[in-house]
């Protein structure tokens, strides 16, 4: 099976409207721009997005939010969006905001084939609402579900072309995780090797996962909160 495509819109051709999709990364560290820029461009609407968090203003998912083309987000922090903000509190957007534990676990368990999972997180509070809840050795636990997507998309330092990945750092948090949970996985790489360049002992995503693979070279790796400090006059 041939699992590269040219670009992110070849990639991304058969995403239509109210699809489901997960998107990696953290922060804005490793995310998927080109993936979110050619869905931007086709312009699907409806979109449920699964993602760490929002985006920010004019980039990452802050894009798709600006157009849109997002009609729930479920994430575990949006601090730094203020059209996310927005759109929330307007009634325009809806969101689950889940733990970020919770959120990663239940991402692991539908690469796992596990279908649910006990957490004391969220007990006694909102969170709760609805929910299954068992007590184990005296404690109160919450009945979680699997999160699986139509699409995981994930943006990676390297791969081949068979579809394994190697992440840096942290982009691997949740993208190694959600590159299990996809339906479908589509990975964007900054350099695509042949097969057998990456050491198979540090691959973090086997290829059997990701059923479509291309490069990308211009990315622009914004800092999401920049924290600088005044040098002091000796």
């Amino acid at each position: 099976m041939n699992k590269v495509y040219s670009n992110a819109d070849d990639a991304i051709f058969d995403i239509a409207d109210n699809a489901t999709i997960m998107l990696g990364g953290f922060g804005l560290c490793g995310i998927p721009e080109a993936s979110i820029s050619a869905l931007e461009r086709k312009g699907v609407k409806g979109l449920t997005c699964i993602s760490n968090n929002a985006g920010v203003d004019d980039f990452g998912l802050g894009k798709l939010l600006k157009t849109r083309q997002i009609s729930k987000m479920m994430s575990s922090y949006v601090g730094e969006n203020a059209e996310f903000e927005r759109q929330l509190l307007s009634g325009e957007l809806e969101v689950d905001l889940i733990p970020q534990g919770t959120l990663a676990t239940r991402i692991q368990m539908a690469g796992m084939g596990i279908p649910a999972f006990f957490t004391p997180a969220g007990y006694g509070t909102e969170i709760a609402q609805g929910k299954e809840v068992r007590v184990f050795n005296g404690k109160h636990y919450l009945m979680e579900e699997a999160l699986y997507a139509d699409f995981a998309i994930v943006k990676a330092w390297k791969g081949d072309r068979y579809g394994n990945l190697v992440f840096r750092k942290t982009t691997r948090n949740f993208s190694s995780s959600m590159a299990r949970a996809g339906s479908i996985t589509i990975a964007e790489v900054e350099e695509l090797v042949e097969p057998g360049k990456l050491d198979p002992d540090n691959i973090h995503v086997p290829g059997i996962y990701v059923h479509r693979i291309f490069s990308h070279k211009q990315y622009e790796k914004r800092i999401e909160r920049r924290t600088v400090q005044l040098a002091q006059n000796r």
